[in-house]
C-alpha cells in the first residue's frame, strides 16, 4: 500500500473519483459548485424582453409574472409568465402560461407550462 502511495504521490494527487482505495488526503478535492445567481428583477426582465417569451404576433396583454425560484437543475432561476394571447387570425387564445429559465440575467429558454410545473399554484403580479 505504501509503495502504491509513493508511486502515485510522484504523479500528483489522485482524482477524487478514482477507484483506488486510497486515504482521503491523497485524493484531489472536488470543485465547489458555483454559488447561485442573485434573484433577477423578473418584472423588468420580462417587460424588456417580451419577445423572448411570446411571439410578437400573439399581442400579449395583461402580462403577469410569478416570483423567481432557484432552478433545481443549475445555478439559474425559473419563473412563470401568464398573458392573454391572440392567434395569428385575430382570435383570442385566452390565458397562456409559460415557464421561463433565467441564466446570467437573461431569459435563456421558455416552454409552455405543464402539469408538473408549479405555475398553476403560483401568485402572479402584473408587470
Amino acid at each position: 500500500m505504501m509503495s502504491l502511495a509513493v508511486t502515485l504521490g510522484g504523479c500528483g494527487f489522485v482524482d477524487s473519483r478514482s477507484p483506488l482505495p486510497l486515504p482521503a488526503f491523497f485524493r484531489a478535492k472536488e470543485a465547489e459548485p458555483p454559488p447561485p445567481e442573485a434573484p433577477p428583477d423578473i418584472k423588468r426582465l420580462v417587460g424588456e424582453k417580451l419577445d423572448a417569451v411570446f411571439v410578437s404576433t400573439s399581442r400579449p396583454a395583461n402580462v403577469r409574472v410569478s416570483q423567481p425560484l432557484h432552478d433545481p437543475r443549475g445555478p439559474g432561476w425559473t419563473a412563470c409568465v401568464r398573458a392573454e394571447l391572440t392567434s395569428v387570425m385575430g382570435q383570442p387564445l385566452g390565458t397562456q402560461t409559460y415557464r421561463i429559465f433565467i441564466n446570467d440575467g437573461l431569459i435563456a429558454d421558455r416552454r409552455r407550462a405543464e402539469g408538473e410545473d408549479t405555475c398553476a399554484t403560483e401568485n402572479y403580479e402584473p408587470i
